[in-house]
């Protein structure tokens, strides 16, 4: 994918994020399928931490230093210390907004010679532009579907008999 499609790709999920903070009813949001699950809430609080400290960040550093060393990050115990779980959905959302709006911008501008450099990671080596954009994609995909099995799974009891629509 081109700098463009993933920023057009970026922009579609954040949409899709944007637009599920703000339907869900705040006990909704909060909800967790399972004690040591992420509620929603939790799901969107990672995606602003992973764009700020993985993503977005990443590149900024990449792209004012010549083979940076990257740092490392515990996404478990950031989260635990976000405790997003008990905030308030809307606020996620305009963090998370304004956070994806300037991300995508940034993924806009990206050149061709800009996607080959890179830093060095402590866990895994060496990271290019090219692959932490695309690694952002699939980050992305994975938490909104993350998300959206939470809400799945929330409604699954008050289904009913059109449970046996999904059974089989």
């Amino acid at each position: 994918m081109t700098p463009s499609e993933v920023a057009g790709t970026l922009e579609a999920s954040g949409d899709a994020v944007t637009r599920l903070l703000t339907s869900l009813p705040p006990a909704i949001a909060r909800w967790k399928p399972a004690p040591r699950e992420w509620c929603v809430n939790e799901c969107v609080g990672h995606l602003i931490e992973a764009e700020r400290r993985a993503f977005a960040g990443r590149i900024r550093i990449i792209l004012d230093n010549h083979e940076p060393p990257l740092e490392a990050w515990d996404a478990a115990e950031v989260a635990m210390a976000r405790d997003d779980c008990a905030r308030n959905p809307a606020e996620l959302r305009d963090e998370f907004t304004r956070l994806r709006e300037k991300s995508v911008v940034l993924v806009r501008s990206l050149k061709p010679e800009q996607l080959r450099r890179g830093g060095i990671h402590p866990q895994v080596s060496r990271l290019t532009v090219d692959e932490l954009i695309h690694e952002w994609v699939h980050h992305d995909a994975n938490h909104l579907r993350q998300a959206y099995a939470n809400v799945e799974a929330y409604v699954w009891p008050q289904m009913g008999n059109t449970r046996n629509f999904s059974s089989g």
